[in-house]
């Protein structure tokens, strides 16, 4: 079965209860795979002055950022307020760091950036609308870098993948927050067709894409570069 309503209003079914425990489930849902995914995603960033962390939730990606570069003016955004709240709370200590509640599609923040990163946000949006907005708020020079779940195409894996979204939707009887979540993230999954319609918008709209997918197929990270 598929997803048939739009995936943004999929986010405040996901996300509206989910906050205080994010950070433990989303390390234990992946095996741990999730800090793998960042750390790939913080080797595609260049070296920067300032980056735009967008769908930043708890800040996870944003302080690797911040550790990163120091000396670089950190912006973390979120169309959740719950999230960013915990994500203010976690990143007390980070004086480079400061988060701002918008939605991603609707970006409006006067400033441009050298990089401009988001983990797990692809899925939900129109890539035509996303890349635009992002395009408008990129440097001359900078970088897009996303990422997100994928539909492994190896069927053995696909099988492993099913099997294991079948054990994930069983533990939500037993977390109710996220009950929703592990029953309608994998349909969410299968249906989006995420990286090959921010590649070819990306391209579309002047910039050098690049596609690399991770741990069998089940992740992908996206990097487009304006073109100079």
């Amino acid at each position: 079965m598929l997803i048939t309503e739009s995936p943004k209003k999929l986010v405040p079914k996901f996300f509206g209860k989910t906050s205080k425990s994010y950070d433990r489930v989303v390390t234990g849902a992946t095996f741990g795979r999730d800090k793998y995914w960042k750390n790939e995603i913080l080797r595609k960033v260049p070296s920067v002055n300032s980056v735009l962390d967008l769908a930043c939730g708890t800040g996870i990606l944003t302080r690797l950022i911040a550790d990163t570069y120091p000396n670089a003016k950190i912006i973390g955004v979120d169309i959740m307020q719950n999230y960013l709240d915990v994500a203010k709370t976690n990143s007390q200590n980070y004086g480079n760091i400061t988060f701002v509640n918008q939605d991603a599609e609707k970006l409006n923040i006067d400033l441009k950036f050298d990089c401009i990163t988001s983990s797990y946000l692809p899925k939900y949006c129109d890539a035509e609308t996303l890349v635009k907005a992002c395009i408008k708020h990129l440097k001359d020079d900078g970088t897009i870098i996303f990422h997100d779940f994928t539909y492994p195409k190896n069927s053995f894996v696909k099988n492993l993948w099913d099997l294991y979204f079948v054990v994930l939707n069983f533990i939500g009887i037993f977390i109710p927050s996220w009950k929703e979540v592990f029953r309608d993230l994998p349909k969410l999954i299968r249906s989006t067709s995420w990286l090959d319609d921010y590649e070819k918008t990306m391209r579309h709209n002047g910039l050098q894409a690049e596609q690399k997918l991770l741990t069998l197929g089940s992740s992908a990270i996206l990097v487009g570069k304006k073109i100079c």
